[in-house]
């Protein structure tokens, strides 16, 4: 299991719904005017009135020419596959979901959840949401909402999820256990608008270097960042490190906007064109909140498309440097058409290029070719090795060192990174991600260590503690209890791993992500690497 994937499959599965919003992240990279969205409120319900319509507006804005008389009698998904990979078709479900992730808030009660042992816990609660408010704590047990009993039923995650969501102003009434108390007690709680927050980190990492982690781009992010980066700024923050690892992008103005944020007035950030689309050109302003100081941007495979435009952006105006692997190369706009039914077509309408006039997108093309130009572009990354001696010539394989490909062979998709840093994938076996998979990690965590180690202990010890040996010799008989065959040799193997993600866990349950990543980070090599190469 690759480092990055398990930091993100770690952080959803211990959480089994996160913020009872039904977020997740859909077409990543939306061009946004007002809020990216054009309307057809004639259209409902009938699928050819819609796929004409789909047809027209192909013909009217798509990025390229597209022959639509050959496509008249497909099934809309089969219409968007002879595009491009980003042009697709929601449903309302969809749509919706993807609209409250990126705008930042939502109708609820602001809770986390975790199914422990069958039983609905509160393993986070957003400060001044409805659901703090009505006195609603870390680690309650949620055993029914309104009439439905929620814990001890072992519910299919379809009947759980949603059921805190509704109109503000709404009430649903709650029966929880408050932790060390043997009486329920029922309580109501109002539903309201509840405000996320898209900055997921933002911490002093030393005394001078500040932290952010960024993991999408949503309506508020540049605002967010500014707020954020002069809370910092105030505890001595001289240098920053932004983490976009893992950034799947979002709105094309929030990108902007953030980028705007790092660099001196009327330097181009980014330029779009397209078939139907003119060339535009966005410049800075000059007003934002971090000019100046050393800036260090992380970046891996799944940094993508929006937080690829502030990546090139600052390595092509000099501003930082890039620590980390090639990003994934998405260097196509979306534009959002949406019915009168809720559905909506994200259609690619341009391409957007950096200030250098570099197109980071990568080739799309089915088959062999497109295998082949994936293996050339990892092989000159430095993350794979073979017998490809035209390319083995021109990597360098030292971590911390860019690797420069030959005149004749040049990256094509993504952005290359100044400071190489090489996937570290020890540890990571087939027993550690069962164990993941299987939530055994996060049950241990809210089984056995939340009731061994306090919050004011980890909060107060966050730089200095460790999951102990005999911490981890307890986790091996709480696998045996869970009935998961042992592996000893790769056990032993991840054990390293295994304790990093545990205080990880433990430190986001009582701290929030600012704690999972305080944690994570003491041992991440990108981290390290930034750290030493803005000395």
């Amino acid at each position: 299991m690759k480092k990055n994937t398990r930091n993100n499959i770690l952080i959803a599965i211990s959480y089994s719904v996160i913020l009872i919003a039904g977020m997740f992240l859909g077409i990543k990279f939306i061009k946004d005017q007002g809020f990216g969205v054009k309307r057809s409120p004639q259209l409902a319900n009938n699928s050819d009135e819609k796929l004409n319509e789909i047809l027209h507006i192909i013909n009217g804005n798509y990025v390229d020419d597209i022959n639509t008389d050959s496509l008249q009698n497909l099934p809309i998904d089969s219409v968007l596959h002879q595009l491009d990979p980003h042009s697709v078709y929601l449903p309302p479900t969809d749509a919706q979901d993807m609209s409250d992730n990126l705008e930042g808030n939502f109708e609820g009660v602001g809770i986390e959840y975790y199914m422990l042992n069958d039983t609905m816990m509160v393993t986070g609660v957003v400060k001044d949401g409805p659901a703090a408010q009505a006195g609603i704590k870390l680690g309650d047990k949620i055993l029914s909402i309104d009439t439905a009993v929620v814990s001890g039923r072992n519910l299919p995650k379809d009947q759980l999820t949603g059921r805190f969501k509704g109109k503000a102003g709404t009430g649903v009434s709650v029966v929880l256990l408050h932790p060390g108390l043997t009486q329920s007690n029922r309580i109501m709680v109002t539903r309201g608008k509840v405000n996320i927050s898209s900055i997921d980190a933002a911490y002093m990492i030393n005394n001078e270097t500040g932290y952010v982690r960024i993991s999408k781009f949503g309506a508020n992010t540049d605002n967010d960042f500014a707020a954020a980066a002069n809370n910092l700024k105030a505890k001595g923050m001289k240098k920053l490190i932004l983490d976009l690892r893992d950034n799947g992008g979002g709105y094309f103005t929030a990108a902007t906007g953030l980028a705007d944020q790092f660099l001196p007035e009327n330097k181009l950030i980014v330029y779009t064109q397209g078939k139907h689309e003119p060339r535009t050109d966005y410049f800075s302003t000059g007003t934002g909140a971090f000019q100046n100081g050393k800036l260090a941007v992380l970046i891996n495979e799944n940094t993508a498309s929006a937080s690829e435009i502030v990546a090139g952006a600052i390595q092509d105006l000099g501003r930082g440097i890039i620590v980390g692997r090639r990003s994934f190369g998405k260097g196509l706009v979306q534009e959002q058409f949406a019915f009168g039914d809720g559905s909506a077509l994200n259609l690619t309408i341009a391409r957007y290029y950096t200030p250098s006039g570099r197109s980071i997108q990568k080739s799309y093309k089915k088959g062999y070719d497109a295998y082949k130009h994936e293996l050339d572009e990892r092989m000159m990354d430095g993350e794979l090795t073979g017998d490809r001696t035209s390319f083995q010539d021109s990597i360098e394989k030292t971590e911390g060192v860019n690797p420069q490909p030959t005149k004749r062979f040049k990256p094509a998709g993504g952005i290359q990174p100044d400071v190489f840093v090489r996937l570290d994938t020890t540890g990571y076996n087939k027993f550690y991600s069962n164990l993941v998979s299987k939530k055994v990690l996060s049950d241990y965590v809210f089984n056995v260590l939340t009731n061994r180690y306090s919050a004011s202990f980890v909060e107060q010890n966050i730089n200095i503690f460790t999951i102990t040996d005999n911490d981890f010799k307890d986790f091996i008989g709480f696998i045996q209890r869970k009935n998961v065959p042992i592996d000893r040799f790769q056990l032993y193997n991840a054990k390293t791993i295994i304790q990093n993600d545990l205080k990880a866990l433990l430190c986001r349950y009582y701290l929030g992500d600012v704690g999972y990543y305080k944690a994570a980070n003491q041992t991440d090599n990108a981290v390290r690497q930034a750290l030493v190469n803005l000395q």
